[in-house]
C-alpha cells in the first residue's frame, strides 16, 4: 500500500546481519513488542581503536523495520563510534533512498539502538536521552522530549509528522493537543525572541515528507477499514471477541466490539491497535472509537 523504494525492498527481502552476533561487545535494545516494534542492535567493537567491525540485528516489526535495521548495520561498519554517534535517523531513510512518512519512525527506531548499543559497550547507562520528560503519549510512551528532539532533527511542523517519526498520537489521540504545544514551542525557538517565526527551512535535509496526496474516496475508505477488520478479527476471536464496523463520520472510525471484547478491561488496548492499523491503511490520521461513543441523533 505503500510507495517502496527498491531498496527497501532489496533490505526486507535480504537482509544484511541478521541474527545474533556471538563476540558483541556493545548491545542496544530500544521499543517494544507490545507497541509493535522492537530492536536490539549487536556491535562487534575493536577496544583499541573503537572501530565498528561487524554490526547485527534482531527485529520485531513491519518490512520497514527490517530494511532500516539492516541499513543501519551497513552504514555502520568500519566506523569509530563517534563517527556513528553522528548517523541520523535521515541518514538511514536516504540510504535507503527514502522511506514512506509513515514508516520513518523505524529510522528513529534505529538511531536510538544505536546510542544504546555504544552507551552499553563504553558500560554507560543509556535513558533514551529524555528519560525525565514529561509523558505525552501514554499510547506508545513518547515523552516531551524525545518529541522535541524529532521535531528539530527532522524539521516537523504537524501532529501527523510526529506521528509517523515516533507514533505518538496514532493510539486514542488524546495527546494531540500536547503535539501541537511542542510544535508551537519549538517554532517560537526557531524565530528568536521578537521575531516572526519564518516557513522552516533546514537546507542541510530535505523537507519532511508529506502524506500520501490521493485522497480516498468514501467506497475506497470504507473498503480498506473492512479490510484492516478483517485481519484483526481471526485474534480477537481465539480470546473469543469480535469486531465490526459500525459507522464511519469523518476521521471517527465506529465500531462493535462484541463477545469477550465488550466491555473488556484491555477495550482501549484494542482499540488502540486497530486504530494504529487503520492509520497505516488510510494514509491519515483516525480515531478509532466503540460504537458506544457515537453521538446520539436529536
Amino acid at each position: 500500500m505503500w510507495e517502496y523504494s527498491d531498496k527497501v525492498r532489496e533490505h526486507f527481502f535480504n537482509p544484511r546481519n541478521s541474527g545474533p552476533l556471538e563476540e558483541a561487545n556493545g548491545i542496544g535494545d530500544v521499543g517494544s513488542i507490545q507497541c509493535g516494534d522492537a530492536l536490539r542492535l549487536m556491535l562487534k567493537v575493536n577496544p583499541e581503536t573503537e572501530i565498528i567491525e561487524d554490526a547485527h540485528f534482531q527485529t520485531f516489526g513491519c518490512g520497514s523495520a527490517i530494511a532500516s535495521s539492516s541499513a543501519l548495520t551497513e552504514i555502520i561498519k568500519g566506523m569509530t563510534l563517534d563517527q556513528a554517534l553522528e548517523v541520523s535517523n535521515q541518514n538511514i531513510a536516504d540510504y535507503l533512498d527514502g522511506l514512506p512518512p509513515e514508516k520513518m519512525h523505524c529510522s528513529v527506531m534505529g538511531r536510538e539502538a544505536l546510542q544504546a548499543a555504544i552507551a552499553n559497550y563504553r558500560g554507560e547507562e543509556w535513558h533514551d536521552d529524555h528519560e525525565e520528560g514529561a509523558l505525552i503519549c501514554k499510547c506508545f510512551a513518547i515523552d516531551a522530549v524525545m518529541i522535541e528532539d524529532v521535531v528539530n532533527a527532522n524539521n516537523l511542523n504537524t501532529v501527523e509528522e510526529v506521528t509517523f517519526y515516533t507514533k505518538a498520537g496514532g493510539g486514542c489521540a488524546a495527546c494531540h493537543e500536547g503535539i501541537e504545544e511542542i510544535l508551537a514551542k519549538v517554532k517560537a525557538s526557531r524565530a528568536g525572541p521578537g521575531e516572526v517565526s519564518p516557513p522552516p527551512v533546514c537546507p542541510a535535509t530535505p523537507e519532511a515528507p508529506k502524506p500520501p496526496s490521493k485522497k480516498l474516496s468514501i467506497v475506497e475508505k470504507i473498503k480498506k477499514i473492512e479490510e484492516v477488520l478483517e485481519s484483526v478479527r481471526p485474534m480477537l476471536q481465539r480470546d473469543h471477541g469480535d469486531v465490526e464496523l459500525a459507522d464511519v463520520q469523518g476521521k471517527k472510525i465506529y465500531v462493535h466490539l462484541k463477545g469477550a471484547c465488550s466491555g473488556c478491561m484491555m477495550e482501549a488496548a484494542t482499540l488502540g491497535g486497530i486504530q494504529q492499523k487503520m492509520i497505516e491503511a488510510l494514509g491519515e490520521l483516525v480515531q478509532v472509537l466503540p460504537s458506544s461513543h457515537m453521538p446520539v441523533e436529536a
